[in-house]
């Protein structure tokens, strides 16, 4: 069976003590799930990646952990950057493209394809977000999560059937990738998008905050 992936973005959210806190709910809800066919990963904040290493490794769970964003740089002269070989001794994914970034960060495709660049070098598995079908999607980029910006945030996801036909576009025209369905997805909503064909899992915002509510997305 294909594997699903069902990614927690924390954002811009959470201190230590949160942290810790969601990790320990998982710990005690996710011994008792079949994750034969599932790998879960959570992308917290950098400032939290240390501690959510630590506590993932200490109690052995079956998480990874990914980075919300990584530097178009190289190690080196880059006040405030965070880069692929700083990041990866803690990750083992990172996100690229995300809409908000395009948005807020005013991020380019160039600023996206140096990223893409810089975590391959270093090993690290790339889970690029697009916007629609026609979005690039870059050499080294794994893992493609369609996040459509009307649905981020708004409560109202696309639908369905509009889904499938940019997953088949964009697997037809990338061999190899997977894609995930990410925008709006909740507990009471995530049977809808199973049956979509192709679909390898999701790239959750808001409904991952909580850990019972992620949880119960992971039994949907």
């Amino acid at each position: 069976m294909d594997t699903k992936y069902f990614i927690a973005n924390w954002k811009s959210n959470k201190n230590k003590a949160d942290a810790l806190e969601f990790l320990s709910i998982i710990k005690e809800g996710i011994g008792s799930m079949d994750l034969a066919n599932k790998m879960v990963i959570v992308a917290p904040p950098f400032t939290l990646l240390d501690i959510c290493r630590q506590y993932i490794d200490e109690n052995n769970l079956p998480l990874k952990l990914a980075s919300q964003n990584v530097s178009s740089f190289p190690k080196g002269a880059y006040t405030g950057e965070v880069n692929a070989s700083q990041l990866k001794e803690f990750v083992d994914f990172v996100i690229v493209g995300h809409s908000e970034r395009l948005k807020y960060m005013h991020e380019s495709d160039m600023d996206i394809e140096n990223k893409v660049r810089e975590a391959s070098q270093e090993g690290l598995r790339i889970i690029q977000c697009i916007q629609d079908e026609y979005s690039r999607v870059h050499k080294g980029a794994e893992i493609i999560a369609y996040e459509p910006p009307s649905a981020i945030g708004s409560g109202t996801p696309d639908d369905p059937e509009h889904i499938a036909q940019v997953f088949k576009v964009i697997t037809e025209q990338n061999s190899g990738v997977s894609v995930l369905y990410g925008g709006s997805v909740k507990p009471e909503n995530i049977s809808q998008f199973m049956s979509i064909e192709k679909l390898s899992g999701f790239l959750i915002g808001g409904a991952s905050l909580e850990a019972s509510t992620f949880l119960s997305l992971l039994n949907g």
